[in-house]
């Protein structure tokens, strides 16, 4: 039979970007079927937005994702970025992807990639439509899908999916009912996945 993670992260985590490519490597290791769900910061479970967090913190959670960042060979644009809008309506472009049996992972990793190591205001539909075009994707088609019913629908129902799964930040992993938060975890994960459940 085959195994499925239900996979929640946000285009806005920097957590989901650091750990992107390590969680498709081990899916496609583990012959794994992914479902995409996306959404944000669901504080209703208690997540908190880095800006509610104290200072203190969040430093240290700037020393760690630069810590990470270099262990999963990523850059990061963290300090001295200039002012972007809300890069949420991207998920948008991901979701019409995935919907559309399309290369949702290609969409993804360009958007997240252009956000984080480059600074860019996905947020702008033009930006996000030149991004993706770039990528090899139709961005032209991508934006027109944006706002139709079952993208609208799914972006709604996947809040309300990860709230009811005990969701609270990003990303997270779901495999056979047990939910593991952050990238750090993916070995856990992948123990899981190769029979050896907590």
């Amino acid at each position: 039979m085959t195994k499925s993670v239900d996979y929640f992260f946000s285009i806005g985590s920097p957590w989901s970007y650091i750990g992107f490519d390590a969680f498709i490597e081990l899916a496609a290791k583990n012959e794994v079927a992914i479902t995409p769900y996306l959404t944000t910061v669901v504080e209703e479970n208690g997540g908190i937005f880095s800006r509610n967090r104290p200072e203190i913190r969040r430093a240290y959670w700037t020393r760690d994702l630069k810590r990470w960042a270099r262990v999963r060979g990523k850059e990061l644009w963290l300090e001295h970025r200039p002012e972007l809008s809300d890069p949420t309506p991207a998920s948008l472009f991901v979701i019409a992807a995935y919907l559309d049996r399309q290369d949702w992972i290609g969409v993804a990793r360009a958007l997240q990639h252009a956000f984080w190591s480059e600074a860019k205001d996905i947020g702008r539909s033009d930006v996000r439509e030149a991004i993706v075009t770039a990528a090899g994707f139709d961005g032209a088609a991508l934006l027109r899908r944006q706002a139709d019913d079952d993208v609208q629908n799914k972006w709604s129902a996947d809040r309300v999916h990860a709230r009811d799964s005990g969701v609270f930040g990003f990303p997270t992993y779901v495999h056979d009912g047990e939910l593991y938060w952050g990238q750090d975890n993916l070995p856990f994960l992948e123990r899981h996945l190769r029979g050896d459940r907590p």
